[in-house]
């Protein structure tokens, strides 16, 4: 990432604490779990749409 952009995001209280669990299990910060989660789902569409 060359550049940063910072963002507000509202969650409903349940993804978040889902999240927050999460990046606990994985020892990442709950940012970073977002981003990686965030990641891997871009990553999972644009192969669903490049395969024929």
């Amino acid at each position: 990432m060359d550049e940063e952009k910072r963002i507000t995001l509202r969650l409903p209280a349940g993804l978040h604490e889902r999240l927050a669990e999460r990046a606990r299990a994985d020892r990442r910060s709950l940012n970073s779990e977002i981003l990686h989660l965030l990641e891997a789902a871009i990553s999972r569409a644009d192969s669903d749409t490049a395969s024929p």
